[in-house]
């Protein structure tokens, strides 16, 4: 709880994958990946109750020793095809309790800390806004980025405005990082996404803590990253 208001998080993690297989399971650095969101999402000083969702009977074993709820989701929500809104309805409807606010976290984000989901609470709450999503800046400006033609050709790929410019001297760009998703629980439900269409802000992370886990890349970004942390925590 943060001033009067109530927390509830939502951990979605399904059993399959494409193209990372079973990679909310994968040893991460030492253990699991979901259990790198498990572990700080218990750290927060603020939210009420920590709940996962998944398919997955060995999921259930493995977070079996951690202070949180388990949802066992139907097959129908753990498909390629499922979408993330009714995930999350489905663990709001087996809710005893009412809570005013949502919060998604996504085990493929285990860079993420508790200290970053309570820094988004309280903006949410400052701002009194019915909706924060966290984003990080982009690694280059989407304005040096244009499609290609067929024959590759490199004419007016880029602006004459911006040609000559150094990249310090471009607009900051944002990306959505996949980390957090806070949204009042009635806003939520009645507009069926976190994006709401107004009374939204962002919530900035670093690039480092913002590794949205996908593939065997950022697989193996996020274990290099996190050993090094490590390795320095230690020393």
């Amino acid at each position: 709880m943060y001033k009067g208001m109530t927390f509830l998080a939502i951990i979605p993690a399904r059993s399959g994958s494409k193209r990372l297989p079973n990679k909310n399971i994968l040893p991460l650095a030492g253990k699991p990946m979901l259990l790198w969101t498990i572990e700080n999402a218990v750290k927060s000083k603020y939210l009420d109750e920590i709940v996962l969702s998944t398919d997955s009977d060995e999921i259930i074993n493995i977070v079996k020793n951690y202070n949180i709820k388990v949802i066992k989701r139907p097959l129908e929500l753990a498909s390629d095809t499922a979408k993330m809104v009714d995930v999350i309805k489905h663990v709001i409807e087996n809710e005893d309790k009412k809570y005013d606010f949502i919060v998604l976290l996504q085990p493929t984000s285990p860079l993420r800390k508790e200290y970053h989901i309570d820094e988004a609470i309280e903006r949410i709450i400052k701002l009194n806004a019915d909706a924060i999503i966290s984003v990080c800046e982009v690694d280059y400006s989407p304005l040096w980025c244009n499609t290609l033609p067929d024959d590759l050709s490199m004419e007016n790929f880029v602006s004459d405005d911006i040609k000559d410019k150094r990249s310090q001297d471009l607009p900051k760009f944002y990306r959505l990082n996949g980390a957090i998703y806070i949204c009042k629980t009635d806003k939520f439900i009645s507009e069926n996404t976190f994006f709401l269409k107004k009374n939204i802000y962002a919530y900035i992370m670093d690039r480092l803590s913002s590794i949205d886990i996908d593939d065997e890349i950022d697989f193996k970004l996020a274990e290099l990253i996190l050993k090094e942390k490590f390795l320095i925590d230690k020393s």
